[in-house]
């Protein structure tokens, strides 16, 4: 059975990963459980080491091997259908507000605190937000409504710096206990920026400091270890300006849909952005905000481009879309229904495929069990290849999406 590899791929994250992953982790024993096992997905992702199986056409006999993914939410080739399955279930939830996209970031000179505490200092991100947007909102002064929206949290720069910052989607809209009805905010205005960055900046210095006290913080290796360093570090943030921005506002489903799609499950660095990898060089593209979004590439030694992707894999378990105030898992059900009731707004169900092929389906318009080569008979399973074990991490044997043809 003689086996036709196509030569033509483009190169990928999961190629540096196995070519290097194992020399990184010599210069770096002290990356933990978690992180060895995010790289050891990303190293074996459709490989023959999760195994997979053969479909062959039931029409003209053409046969594919296509081998498993890892499902790992930090790997650059798993996260396409997760992200299209949660966005069809995102519309069902669209309510008839405009839209806003509103940006809390935190400054650099907190990096070294982040890198070192990234659970406590990211749910401490989560809390603020949510403090911040639903306290202003509920404001008299500002809104004068409860409202809903979700938070969604990234951690890079375009050259894979570490640079937390919180995505929140907010519907310009909610419910006034006083007015004892729904209210909308207008298409280009919703509560002020200033008062959402004098919030976020007083009530994360607050919580950090709090977090300090009560040594919940691990700060060794950083200039903060004193509580004379530490104090000076937050009186200085304390009069810095933070970036805390409000974006164009949007409205209606498919805008809304669309504006999602590019924030929800994105990872540090996708393989699109990979131009080579050569030599033990990664080369990738960038944009540089400085310079008219302009893009640019950036070259990076192998080690130092996963040492700077794996600064970005977050904590076992970590929860990094969460849901508030309306939205929240208790309230959003209810919510939903009474203001499509108040807004005389018929339901529209919008049915969700559960399974991947029938999720790419409903969004590409592609049948993938449709056979690539005779366009008429249908891939069924013939055969299940078990996981081979690899002592080190196994070459990638082709480069169309871990499909190759048998002849």
């Amino acid at each position: 059975m003689q086996t036709d590899l196509k030569m033509n791929h483009h190169p990928t994250v999961n190629e540096v990963f196995r070519n290097y992953g194992e020399s990184y982790l010599q210069k770096h024993p002290e990356a933990s459980l978690h992180e060895r096992k995010v790289m050891r997905s990303i190293e074996i992702c459709r490989t023959e080491a999760l195994g997979g199986r053969v479909e062959e056409c039931s029409s003209c006999g053409h046969k594919v091997i296509l081998y498993n993914s890892c499902r790992n939410r930090h790997c650059p080739q798993c996260q396409s259908m997760k992200k299209e399955k949660w966005i069809l279930e995102r519309k069902n939830e669209v309510l008839p507000f405009t839209y806003f996209h509103i940006v809390f970031t935190l400054p650099d000179t907190l990096n070294p605190v982040v890198i070192r505490n990234k659970r406590v200092v990211y749910d401490l991100m989560f809390d603020i937000c949510r403090r911040t947007l639903l306290s202003v909102s509920a404001d008299e002064k500002y809104f004068g409504a409860d409202i809903g929206f979700f938070s969604i949290l990234h951690t890079w720069g375009q050259k894979l710096n570490l640079h937390p910052h919180l995505h929140c989607v907010v519907p310009g809209g909610g419910y006034s206990e006083k007015k004892q009805k729904w209210i909308h905010a207008s298409n280009n205005y919703f509560v002020p920026v200033q008062v959402l960055k004098m919030r976020f900046r007083s009530l994360f210095l607050q919580g950090l400091k709090e977090l300090y006290r009560g040594e919940k913080l691990f700060l060794q290796g950083t200039p903060f270890i004193s509580s004379k360093d530490f104090n000076s570090m937050i009186d200085s943030l304390f009069a810095a300006e933070w970036v805390v921005y409000l974006k164009e506002s949007f409205q209606g489903k498919e805008s809304v849909i669309e504006y999602l799609a590019r924030y929800t499950h994105r990872i540090a660095i996708s393989n699109h952005r990979i131009v080579s990898f050569k030599d033990g060089i990664v080369r990738f593209k960038y944009k540089d905000y400085s310079d008219d979004n302009s893009e640019k590439i950036m070259e990076l030694l192998a080690e130092s481009f996963i040492q700077r992707f794996m600064v970005h894999v977050v904590p076992r378990r970590f929860v990094r879309i969460r849901y508030f105030g309306l939205l929240s898992h208790r309230n959003k059900k209810r919510a939903i229904e009474e203001c499509r009731k108040f807004h005389d707004i018929i339901k529209e169900h919008i049915a969700i495929p559960q399974a991947w092929n029938e999720v790419y389906l409903h969004v590409t318009g592609k049948n993938i069990s449709c056979c690539p080569a005779c366009k008429t008979g249908r891939l069924v399973v013939v055969e299940i290849l078990e996981p081979v074990r690899f002592r080190s991490p196994p070459e990638r044997l082709h480069c169309d999406d871990s499909i190759f043809t048998l002849n």
